[in-house]
């Protein structure tokens, strides 16, 4: 596999008239991996993915889609498949007549029916787009994303509006393509989508990318947490910890397993009933939160 990136990102920066969208943003996407670029709302996550798309042009800096200029359609269009968090299908046109119609202006060759199967949608083939639920409509979006398995996938909040079989359904067939070679781009308010998922993240707040790395490098950056509630009346705590005025006690720290064999022998040794003892490493969702503190 070549190890020239998939999507090359150097000092971007888009503004709308007074206002700085995206400022000196650089990242790349690996070949195969999925990247899910993820941050706060207006952090400048959808306005990067348009440049990347083609459908906007950068104030500065470089974007190269398999080497080329993103506003060359007829160079990258074909390998990009794009689920947009609306697509705007017309309302008149069926299932079967929007598939083929976004199949066709993509550049890409696909069996319709195959693509209907792929994402549950066979039986509303013959539906007009305007009698879809919300979910069925983001099964269509998706369908239209991966018409043609094209080598580079951007999933803008692929999951929204979906009950919980139909977003196993999507991670089948994302993960299926994923054996197959495509690169994937994910944007996603379900955290545990990415952290599950995502190879790399970026974290991008305000227009910059503030953090940049696997949920592991991410998650490091941040101390683990040990939460419990104490009796009224107890020695000295081993460790530092924060204690509100209900008994309930707080301790941060980058040593979780050897923090917590001391504090279990404390307990022990003390005869000290440790209520509600809760213990794990930071979550992705910490590290989102701090993006803001």
């Amino acid at each position: 596999m070549s190890t020239t990136p998939v999507i090359d990102v150097d000092r971007l920066n888009l503004t709308y008239g007074d206002f700085h969208a995206v400022k000196d943003l650089s990242f790349e996407v690996r070949p195969g991996e999925l990247y899910a670029l993820l941050g706060t709302n207006g952090a400048g996550k959808t306005s990067t993915l348009e440049v990347v798309e083609g459908h906007r042009r950068q104030t500065s800096g470089t974007v190269r889609v398999f080497g080329q200029r993103p506003g060359d359609r007829r160079a990258v269009r074909p390998r990009m498949g794009v689920m947009l968090q609306e697509s705007g299908f017309s309302p008149d046109l069926t299932v079967r007549e929007s598939v083929g119609l976004i199949g066709r202006l993509s550049g890409r060759s696909d069996d319709v029916d195959r693509v209907l199967d792929l994402v549950d949608l066979t039986d509303r083939a013959g539906r007009r787009v305007s009698q879809l639920s919300g979910g069925e409509k983001r099964r269509l979006d998706f369908a239209t994303a991966v018409y043609g398995t094209p080598e580079l996938i951007v999933l803008d909040e692929p999951t929204t509006g979906l009950d919980i079989a139909s977003r196993d359904a999507v991670w089948t067939t994302v993960d299926r393509l994923r054996e197959n070679g495509a690169t994937i781009v994910l944007t996603t308010h379900y955290l545990e989508e990415a952290q599950q998922r995502a190879d790399r993240i970026g974290l991008m707040h305000q227009g910059t990318l503030h953090r940049e790395g696997t949920v592991s490098e991410l998650t490091r950056s941040l101390p683990a947490v040990i939460h419990f509630s104490l009796p009224v009346a107890t020695p000295t705590l081993p460790l530092p910890a924060v204690v509100d005025g209900a008994g309930k006690v707080r301790v941060e720290t980058f040593a979780l397993q050897k923090d917590l064999h001391v504090l279990l022998r404390w307990a022990q040794d003390h005869s000290v009933e440790l209520q509600g003892l809760e213990a794990g490493p930071t979550r992705l969702d910490d590290v989102f939160r701090a993006l803001s503190n």
